[in-house]
């Protein structure tokens, strides 16, 4: 079994929406260091929670790692990397950070820790605990 992840992005500038209708993206511009790293421990199969931040926080869908880390495109420094993303599938319903956020199970998590981290770790339990607030089998 792969590692599970919470990937973050503002909905204005990428959505779920347009993850769905591309199938498999690139995501590249992580600037931040520790993001960064987590990106290239991902491997492909590994899955991910779809997080729109901004106003609406709440993770939306998964998806799943379909090229591991290469150099980001968009990085003329050299420095930083990007991954291919496809869409698994949409939440049964979608999980609000405050939903989170209440849940004792799930307060280690760096997303309520480290909120502005981009890409971070989700242990097995918390991925089946966030699974079951939205409605899923895990």
């Amino acid at each position: 079994m792969g590692a599970y992840w919470l990937v973050k992005t503002e909905p204005e500038t990428f959505s779920w929406t347009r993850q769905a209708a591309e199938g498999t993206s690139r995501w590249d511009g992580v600037r931040n260091h520790q993001a960064a790293a987590n990106l290239r421990a991902m491997t492909v199969g590994d899955l991910a929670f779809f997080y729109h931040s901004g106003k609406t926080r709440e993770i939306v869908g998964i998806v799943e790692v379909a090229r591991a880390a290469y150099p980001d495109p968009t990085d003329p420094t050299g420095k930083f990397v990007a991954v291919d993303m496809k869409t698994a599938k949409p939440l049964a319903r979608p999980v609000a950070l405050g939903a989170i956020k209440a849940d004792p199970a799930l307060g280690h998590l760096m997303l309520v820790r480290h909120s502005r981290l981009s890409v971070m770790p989700i242990d097995r339990a918390a991925w089946r605990r966030i699974l079951a607030l939205a409605g899923e089998t895990p």
